[in-house]
């Protein structure tokens, strides 16, 4: 559907009644008559559909009716905190304003606070790509505030806002950003429920560029489209309370691309202190420039009294609390007689708000002493040990071992990176503890464990059936796609591997273990170390034999993981599959016979279509290309993982493919690339 936007367009101070429209977009679908069976079809509609909006929990709803060629195609949706009645007054006025403001024309959509409609004489409901026909609304006042800390508050709430949204089951969340010395944020973020959380996250994904873009340092604005669609204000403008809180979070700010889509202005003073009426009730301002001197008298005599009490029990608790932060910081900063930990300490203490200093004593206590039975795995960090606090809350607590060859660098890097990371597809860190030779980092317990527990065992592979698997994998491609992209500086995990790739109660995938990550600036493409540091069968050739890193490496590194979902088998270690010692020539192999279906692990062959095998396996083997220059990036990646319209190329060979069994002396003859680096690396075991 190819719509032109409107022309800027100025809205009335006055709150929006329920039929004042606050945008509409036009198709050039062609034009239908009076009288005609197009417009016949469409009355029909517009007497069906406000009724199955309202009386559908999610107040949504599509439609179509007629035949071709004057057949109408329609989709509402209403606000989540949205009436029924509301709604179905809203749908029902915008079918009449759509008839008069884009007169017979076939295609339109319109917008209102309460609900949109969109019909057209082309099928768009038959996809869920997110259009990019969209209405973007600005407001005229501007923070005082620095531009920087208002983008890192916008994006803080966008990012959360739309993380929650996704994920939840109506595909809607309110929420509320509280700063101190800045005004309180208000966001309502939507998506039409037909999508799924990854389609909901990949339409909502533009709108933190595009906010900081349009709407940098501004009090409030509106981004609306056919699919999703979000507003953000600084006073509460939906009903009831907010789903969301967010506290006060600074994550880093992605680079705003250039990007064609027009803005919308409209005009707004500084809103009342109360929230503004309910959508639908108009109000008259006062005109007078301020308020009557007794007025003012009373309000200061009331609200001055109530002021100084909360002033002084917010110094009690403040006071309260750095005593007791005191007493753990004093216990870690005490037993801790290396200036570089004493100063990582003292930055943690100043970002407290976001990330937590445990005492030693309280996670001995959590972990049982770090029992046996509470022992959930041994990775290259240390063991791993699952905790309970004292308030219920599970957590997984990661013990630097003293023979672990990563050392308190790692240990630095991790939590002074991951920290700073929000992405639902990322593993939360809540925070860590240093006690003289102790360095432990203590993040969200996740009950499934990590993805090699599933599919490289007999037993349980079954338990993670296609869906499960594509679900993990556009996870893993999400996650990666963030860290590359979409942080202000491009972050290279260099770790990646089954055993990093946690999984929650739902399946869904989390990256961990950003010990080894290296930060990039936007402006870098690579990077070159003299130490290589990973796991074997996981690194990209030019980084083992090299030191050569770029986001080329992960790429590499996931294509590998790509191939052992889809095949159940590692690639890590020398395992003999066929004529050759590793996953990737075996794979070449079948590929280039035509046989690629017989890559695939049993439990899962007759669950996939074999269109679609053979395009994962496709995008498997590109992304594992003996030269970087031919890998894909996770954006294409992640475009060829959503689109099946998406063409792809053929692969050339991949990288260590030529790792053969000799046939002369039956033993394993490995051609291996050389290397003058300090090279550690890490053999991921044959099970658990």
């Amino acid at each position: 559907m190819n719509m032109a936007t409107l022309p800027i367009l100025l809205l009335l101070l006055a709150p929006l009644a329920a039929a004042q429209t606050l945008g509409q977009i036009c198709g050039n679908g062609g034009n239908y008559t009076s009288n005609s069976a197009y417009q016949a079809n469409l009355r029909l509609l517009s007497s069906t559909l406000p009724k199955k909006a309202a009386s559908n929990t999610t107040l949504f709803a599509t439609a179509t009716a007629g035949d071709v060629p004057d057949i109408v195609h329609a989709l509402t949706l209403c606000r989540g905190d949205t009436s029924a009645s509301v709604c179905e007054s809203c749908v029902a006025t915008a079918f009449e304003d759509a008839q008069q403001l884009c007169a017979y024309n076939k295609e339109a959509a319109v917008y209102y606070n309460p609900c949109m409609l969109r019909f057209s004489n082309q099928n768009f409901l038959a996809t869920t790509i997110y259009d990019t026909d969209m209405i973007i609304l600005i407001n005229t006042q501007n923070f005082t505030t620095s531009a920087d800390i208002t983008k890192r508050l916008l994006f803080t709430l966008l990012n959360n806002t739309s993380e929650t949204a996704a994920n939840s089951l109506r595909r809607f969340t309110s929420s509320r950003l509280d700063v101190s010395s800045f005004p309180t944020l208000y966001c309502l973020m939507q998506c039409t429920p037909d999508l799924t959380a990854n389609e909901c996250a990949a339409c909502f994904q533009p709108f933190p560029q595009l906010t900081l873009q349009y709407m940098d340092s501004r009090h409030g604005g509106q981004l609306l489209g056919t699919r999703c669609s979000m507003r953000y204000e600084i006073y509460p403008f939906f009903s009831g309370d907010p789903t969301l809180r967010i506290l006060n979070l600074a994550p880093e700010v992605p680079e705003i691309n250039n990007t064609t889509i027009p803005a919308i202005v409209y005009p707004q003073s500084q809103p009342p202190a109360a929230a503004p009426p309910p959508e639908g009730k108009a109000t008259v301002q006062e005109q007078n420039g301020g308020k009557s001197p007794k007025r003012a008298l009373w309000i200061i005599s009331v609200v001055a009294p109530l002021l100084s009490i909360f002033m002084c029990i917010t110094c009690l608790v403040v006071w309260m609390k750095r005593r007791r932060k005191g007493k753990s910081n004093s216990n870690n900063k005490a037993a801790t007689n290396r200036p570089e930990e004493y100063a990582l300490v003292w930055r943690l203490e100043e970002k407290s708000s976001e990330f937590t200093l445990f005492d030693f004593p309280g996670i001995l206590q959590a972990t049982g002493n770090f029992s046996n039975e509470n022992l959930l795995g041994q990775g290259g960090f240390g063991p791993v040990y699952k905790g309970q606090l004292p308030d219920g809350m599970e957590i997984a607590v990661k013990r630097l071992a003293s023979h672990s060859g990563q050392g308190f660098t790692e240990f630095k890097n991790e939590v002074e990176l991951i920290a700073k990371l929000q992405h639902n597809n990322l593993v939360k860190l809540l925070g860590c503890c240093i006690q003289g030779e102790e360095k432990l980092l203590v993040y969200e317990y996740l009950p499934n464990k990590s993805l090699d527990f599933f599919i490289f065992d007999k037993n349980r592979t079954s338990l993670v059936d296609w869906k499960k698997r594509r679900g993990i994998i556009e996870g893993i491609a999400q996650g990666l796609l963030y860290l590359h992209k979409h942080s202000r500086l491009r972050i290279i995990h260099r770790d990646l591997k089954a055993s990093n790739i946690l999984l929650d109660q739902d399946m869904n995938p989390k990256i961990s273990d950003f010990g080894l990550a290296k930060i990039f600036s936007s402006n870098d493409i690579q990077g070159s170390t003299k130490r290589v540091v990973g796991t074997y069968g996981y690194m990209s050739p030019e980084y083992a034999s090299e030191g050569i890193y770029s986001i080329k490496s992960d790429v590499f590194s996931f294509g590998v993981l790509l191939l052992e979902i889809l095949s159940g088998k590692r690639n890590s270690g020398f395992h003999q599959y066929g004529d050759f010692l590793n996953l990737l020539g075996y794979s070449w192999q079948l590929w280039e016979g035509g046989r690629w279906l017989d890559l695939l692990e049993v439990s899962i062959v007759t669950e996939i279509h074999t269109t679609e095998a053979r395009r994962y396996i496709n995008i498997a083997l590109m992304c594992v290309q003996e030269s970087a220059d031919d890998r894909p990036t996770m954006s294409d990646i992640v475009a060829m993982l959503n689109s099946e319209s998406v063409i792809l190329p053929e692969p050339n060979h991949p990288a260590y493919f030529n790792l053969r069994v000799s046939k002369v002396h039956e033993s394993a003859s490995v051609v291996a690339p050389c290397s003058n680096n300090d090279v550690t690396i890490t053999e991921e075991p044959d099970g658990r």
